[in-house]
């Protein structure tokens, strides 16, 4: 770690490689940050790239807020082919191929998924059952049934719908078509699952064979840098600036700003969560409207 340096609390947006966790980029991000302070918004399968948010020092408190917002995502969906894991880390539990599938069926099943819906989120989840995460239950040998979830995919656009071979589970090439998508949704949607439920609708059994993360709320792939980037020049985006990105923003008066720094609820007009700031510019805290009032969620600087 780097012990010298203070700690700035912020925000950082990594470009997360494949082939390591989320708690990985975190491990890395501690050391290159000088602090165990780090917890990141969501995570990202080993297999998947892009955007992790991650917060430093008392940024984490930021996080579970910044969780609740809408993610979008570049995927490859395989139909033809079903796994376990519902993405090609998984074993293959069938493979009947897609031959006869037309490109129109696959665009009317994805198209049917957009809107409000109820979705069994994926048996290697991190969603705890009685304790345990549904992916460690399953790596253990258990059954794991989740239940259906309301989720909200606000868009998906199908790019290309491409033929492909692949390999059943004793090797042998079977038809397929690799399907490359766009999609944005509400936090707590499985691109996995659509991928296994569109490849269930058309009879086919399906799977991803690759995503990437490219936006989680405001935070996109523009300003996501690698950790060979950070490792160069590590840096943060202000807690201020991030605020200011994610939520609505009211600046304060000085009378205003002491009661918000001890907590009291204030007498402004909100219509939904938003950052507050003193007349300095300093991020002083999340608040919300309830009853009649703004009333604090969470205080991030106290005098």
């Amino acid at each position: 770690m780097r012990p010298s340096a203070p700690v700035t609390p912020g925000l950082v947006v990594v470009d997360k490689p494949a082939g390591i966790t989320s708690h990985d980029v975190v491990s890395r991000v501690r050391r290159l940050a000088g602090t165990r302070k780090v917890g990141h918004a969501g995570t990202l399968d080993p297999m998947a790239t892009g955007v992790l948010v991650l917060g430093v020092d008392r940024a984490t408190r930021l996080l579970g807020h910044l969780m609740l917002t809408e993610k979008a995502y570049d995927a490859t969906v395989r139909l033809g082919v079903a796994t376990g894991t519902d993405d090609a880390e998984g074993e293959t539990l069938s493979a009947v191929g897609a031959a006869g599938v037309e490109e129109r069926a696959v665009r009317e099943v994805l198209a049917g998924f957009v809107g409000d819906i109820e979705q069994v989120p994926t048996a290697v989840s991190a969603i705890k059952v009685d304790g345990r995460r549904a992916y460690q239950r399953v790596r253990d040998g258990e059954q794991v049934e989740l239940k259906a979830r309301p989720v909200t995919i606000h868009e998906l656009v199908v790019h290309q719908v491409r033929p492909a071979t692949a390999a059943d589970a004793a090797g042998e090439p079977v038809e397929v078509l690799d399907v490359d998508i766009s999609m944005r949704c509400s936090s707590g949607t499985y691109v996995r699952a659509v991928a296994r439920d569109a490849g269930a609708a058309l009879g086919t059994g399906g799977h991803l064979t690759a995503l990437r993360r490219t936006a989680v709320g405001p935070y996109d792939l523009d300003v996501a840098r690698t950790l060979d980037d950070l490792a160069d020049d590590f840096a943060v985006l202000p807690l201020a600036t991030a605020a200011r990105a994610a939520f609505a923003s009211l600046d304060l008066d000085e009378q205003q700003a002491r009661d918000v720094r001890v907590g009291r609820p204030i007498d402004v007009p909100l219509e939904e969560m938003t950052g507050v700031f003193d007349p300095d510019g300093e991020f002083l805290a999340l608040y919300e409207p309830r009853e009649g009032r703004a009333r604090p969620v969470a205080v991030f600087v106290q005098g």
